[in-house]
């Protein structure tokens, strides 16, 4: 846990909430070069400022320091969670829900599940729930659709859906062809698919053409043998943990430091692994829930992200490896509070 002192006097004017220096011997911002003896300025929910320590203390005099051991990472996103999830570290994830009453409290999209067999079962009452369970969330941008039959008819009707509501999409590539999926209008940028096994390079490359996120929630412990590639030729990767019942401390970094683990044994030392393994864990992971732009987004660390951030019990000259090697979590933070 950390260790909190007061930076210097109070400035004597009220603020919505109070600043919060978050410090440690190394920062992991994600979306620029980690920073020795680091801090994180937030107040509130929200990132105000990311830089040296010496440099943030004298000015934010009037905020409260939160001295951390080891290392501050952006949180992790989770782009398609089991349920229950438990590792430390998540800050965001998405999570398939049957409707409305199975809400959950925790950030990042909900995806209600459509699993229609058929355009009569579609059309006569599992698109009313759908539409039902849309309206009745209170914030859209945090539901989604995850698209589970395979009728090819009502996959073309839920990808208008989404469009029409400017939802998310969920689907599964263990019931989907890119191909079919591309056909039937559900790839694009709004979508992520989940992938259990090897893709071809045509399947590959339509997927990075219609920039869609490709999340590696492989079965076992053993990762996807085309993991490398798909980072090696642009596509846009994250890691889920629905695809295989892992311990609950692992989280996105467990499939991460598989695929770091499997390119070794291969004798293969790609430039910059271990920093693409961890932005797929972090950045990757927000792609996919269309969480990574605008004010308040996730996966990373700079002025007006949202503050979501672990922090881990790692130290030495490569942070990125040092991650993936899964030291122990110290504390996450979610929106600026101590989770």
């Amino acid at each position: 846990m950390p260790s909190a002192k007061r930076a210097g006097p109070g400035l004597g004017r009220r603020a919505p909430a109070p600043v919060v220096i978050h410090s440690a011997p190394l920062v992991l911002p994600v979306c620029a070069d980690p920073l020795r003896d680091g801090a994180v300025v937030t107040r509130g929910e929200r990132v105000l400022a990311v830089g040296p320590r010496a440099e943030l203390l004298p000015s934010f005099p009037a905020a409260e320091e939160l001295r951390w051991r080891g290392m501050i990472v952006a949180g992790l996103v989770d782009a398609c969670s089991a349920v229950p999830s438990t590792a430390p570290g998540v800050t965001a994830r998405g999570r398939v829900v049957s409707g409305p009453a199975d809400p959950t409290s925790f950030p990042g999209i909900s995806y209600v599940e459509v699993t229609s067999e058929s355009e009569e079962e579609w059309e006569e009452s599992e698109r009313d729930t759908v539409i039902t369970a849309i309206r009745e969330i209170d914030r859209p941008c945090a539901v989604g659709i995850a698209a589970r039959t395979r009728h090819p008819q009502v996959l073309e009707d839920v990808a208008v859906l989404a469009r029409t509501f400017g939802l998310r999409l969920l689907v599964d590539l263990d019931r989907h062809s890119p191909a079919a999926l591309d056909d039937a209008g559900v790839l694009g940028p709004l979508c992520h698919v989940v992938c259990a096994r090897p893709l071809d390079p045509g399947e590959r490359k339509l997927l990075r053409l219609r920039r869609t996120v490709v999340a590696l929630c492989p079965p076992g412990p053993e990762p996807p043998a085309d993991a490398l590639a798909l980072l090696e030729e642009g596509n846009t990767v994250a890691f889920g943990t629905c695809g295989h019942v892992r311990g609950p401390d692992e989280g996105p970094l467990g499939p991460a430091a598989a695929v770091r683990r499997h390119v070794r044994e291969q004798g293969l030392r790609p430039r910059g692994l271990d920093r693409r393994l961890v932005e797929a864990a972090t950045l990757g992971g927000a792609a996919a829930l269309g969480m990574h732009r605008g004010r308040g987004r996730i996966g990373a660390l700079a002025p007006g992200t949202r503050a979501d951030f672990a922090v881990y019990d790692a130290r030495g000259r490569y942070p990125y490896a040092a991650l993936l090697a899964q030291p122990p979590c110290l504390g996450t933070v979610v929106g600026g509070a101590i989770a």
